[in-house]
Formats: C-alpha cells, sequence, structure tokens
C-alpha cells in the first residue's frame, strides 16, 4: 500500500473513531480506556511448535497472515486460526497456541527465537516459513488485569477481517517510528482497531456482558438511548417501550444479556461518566449531576458518595493527578 494510502486510511479510522463514540455504547467505553502504545511483532513458524503465555493484565492480539494455528485458553476451548483470522485476548488468562501440524511431544514448549533481521521464529530455524502472523498486545490506562471481563467475551474471534489485519500492520509500523503525533495516531488506531474486532467477532460464547447485548436488536436500542441521553430521567418503563417489549420482559432480557439488571447498568455509566468528568475539572459538581441524570446536585452527592465512598468534590480532589482512562475500569467493575 502506498504511504499516501496508509495516510488516508490513518485519517479515516480517527473519524471513524470520533464519530462513533458520539453514539455507539461500545466506542464510548473503549473510548474511556483510552488505549495506548502497542507492542506488535512478526512471528513466523516451521514445523511443528508450542508456545505457552502466562497471565498478563494487557489484551493480546493475532493476526494470522500465512497458514493456521491452533489457540487454547485457560477459560475457552480450542480454536483453529486461519490465514485472514483475527483473534483478541481481551483479559488476562494463561494460553497456549501450537501449529497445525501435530508436535511428536505434546507438553513440548519453545520459546520463540529472535532472528537476525528481526521478527520471531517457532519451530524449525532452517525450515519453510509454514505460518506466518502478527501478534501483540495495547495497554490501557489502568493496570486492572481484569478490565474487560465483564463486558467481553473471554476471546474474541473475527474470520476473514482484512481490514483487521490492515490496522495491526499500520500499529507495527507506527509503534517502532517516532514520527510527529505518534501517540495521537497509537491511540485512534488501536480505539478502531478493539471496535473493529469486538464488531467483528463470530463467537460471542454464552457469557453476558455488553456485547451480547448489543447483538439484541430490541436491547440494543435501550442501551444506545441510555448512553446518547444519560441525562435523561430513564425509567425502567421507558427503557421497555423503547425496545417494544413488557417492563417484565425487557428486565428479564436485560439481565440475561448484559448480567446486571438495566438501572443497575445506567447507573454505573451515569457514574463512570461523572468521574471522568471530575478528572478533567471542567465543569461544577452541579453542571455534572445535571448532565448524569441527577435533578440536582445534592442527589447526585448522595448517590455518588454512596457508591464510591467519597463525596465528588474530594473524589476531584484526590484524583486530580489520576490518569485518564480509569472510568471505564470502574464502569466495568460495578456491573460486573
Amino acid at each position: 500500500m502506498a504511504i499516501g494510502d496508509w495516510t488516508f486510511y490513518i485519517q479515516k479510522s480517527i473519524e471513524i473513531s470520533n464519530e462513533s463514540r458520539m453514539a455507539d455504547p461500545l466506542a464510548q467505553i473503549v473510548g474511556l480506556l483510552q488505549p495506548g502504545a502497542p507492542f506488535s511483532k512478526c512471528v513466523t513458524g516451521s514445523g511443528p511448535w508450542r508456545v505457552r503465555r502466562t497471565q498478563s493484565p494487557n489484551p493480546y492480539y493475532v493476526a494470522v497472515l500465512k497458514g493456521s494455528l491452533r489457540y487454547r485458553g485457560h477459560q475457552s476451548g480450542e480454536v483453529i486460526v486461519n490465514a485472514g483470522d483475527f483473534i483478541l485476548i481481551p483479559f488476562a488468562q494463561d494460553f497456549m497456541m501450537w501449529s497445525e501440524a501435530p508436535s511428536k511431544d505434546i507438553d513440548m514448549v519453545i520459546d520463540p527465537v529472535i532472528l537476525p533481521g528481526g521478527g520471531y521464529r517457532v519451530g524449525s530455524i532452517n525450515g519453510p516459513i509454514d505460518m506466518r502472523a502478527l501478534v501483540g498486545y495495547c495497554i490501557f490506562q489502568s493496570d486492572d488485569a481484569s478490565l474487560l471481563s465483564a463486558l467481553l467475551p473471554k476471546l474474541v474471534v473475527a474470520r476473514g477481517e482484512h481490514r483487521l489485519t490492515m490496522l495491526m500492520q499500520l500499529l507495527g509500523e507506527e509503534a517502532v517510528g517516532n514520527k510527529p503525533g505518534r501517540e495521537v495516531v497509537l491511540q485512534h488506531l488501536l480505539e478502531v482497531l478493539l471496535i473493529e474486532a469486538l464488531r467483528s467477532t463470530a463467537e460471542l460464547g454464552n457469557s453476558p456482558g455488553l456485547l451480547r447485548g448489543l447483538s439484541d436488536e430490541r436491547l440494543a436500542v435501550a442501551i444506545r438511548a441510555m448512553h446518547a441521553r444519560p441525562d435523561r430521567g430513564w425509567t425502567v418503563a421507558e427503557l421497555a417501550r423503547e425496545s417494544a417489549l413488557s417492563r417484565s420482559g425487557f428486565h428479564e432480557r436485560f439481565l440475561s444479556a448484559v448480567g446486571v439488571a438495566p438501572m443497575q447498568y445506567l447507573t454505573a455509566w451515569r457514574l463512570a461518566l461523572a468521574k471522568d468528568l471530575l478528572r478533567k475539572r471542567e465543569a461544577s459538581v452541579g453542571e455534572i449531576a445535571r448532565q448524569v441524570g441527577y435533578r440536582s446536585a445534592s442527589a447526585f452527592s448522595v448517590a455518588f458518595t454512596r457508591d464510591v465512598g467519597v463525596s465528588p468534590a474530594r473524589y476531584a480532589r484526590q484524583t486530580v493527578a489520576a490518569l485518564p482512562g480509569t472510568a471505564a475500569e470502574e464502569f466495568v467493575g460495578a456491573i460486573a
């Protein structure tokens, strides 16, 4: 791809990220997470091989460019990943990957070898390459190892998504460079990568969470309404009408899909936004209260103090130097 094409793709990625975050719950949450500085590398494989990775607080991803490999996580079953497929392991867990060709010693685990020209090799050093993949991880502004566990499936699998591979290639090139605006470009590319991976996933599994809620057309209407208008005095009955469901039917369906009751989800989202606004110190407590759906500063202060343990004003003072992005972590924890 020519340099001009890469520039256009980066610009479009940033535009998509900014536009989608305004209305899409998934984009809003990914935006609050503030993904940053990735590590990316090219790995080639030859013959039989097997590698194991222990728990890490960072989301880990793999895009297979050639051949195939097998993946098995501590909390997920075996998955075959073919050329053109992308997998995302959103939160800390042990997992193993190995060659499609079976190894004679099933328990054999090897360490990747760093190649003289860059990149890593698994399996035979001198044998023909039968697998090539881009692998890496991104970091958030929080060190919580289970940051996304309440919202995302244990394993995200996207089949045949060429756009994801292109994004990973862009990330890899940008990560090793030192061009002006590098951090901004990396953040937006990572946001788009995560959003694309999550909305492209072909295998949601059975675990409840935001993706399962958004995959339900009726519930998605209510979730988007809560995210678009957190300042509105929503009731379960009003959200049920938005979803064209009965009050009881909506409540049960939401609880089953998302894992928490509708009003618990709404409260958690409002408080996550409030914490983010308090950290930025760009509005008064009264203004923030109105923005997140409370009729008065006193009502907001009572609810905030009950949930957080300190008043909004004290919270703002305590977190003035806090890193951005932790509001999403607290939102996840609140609905876990």
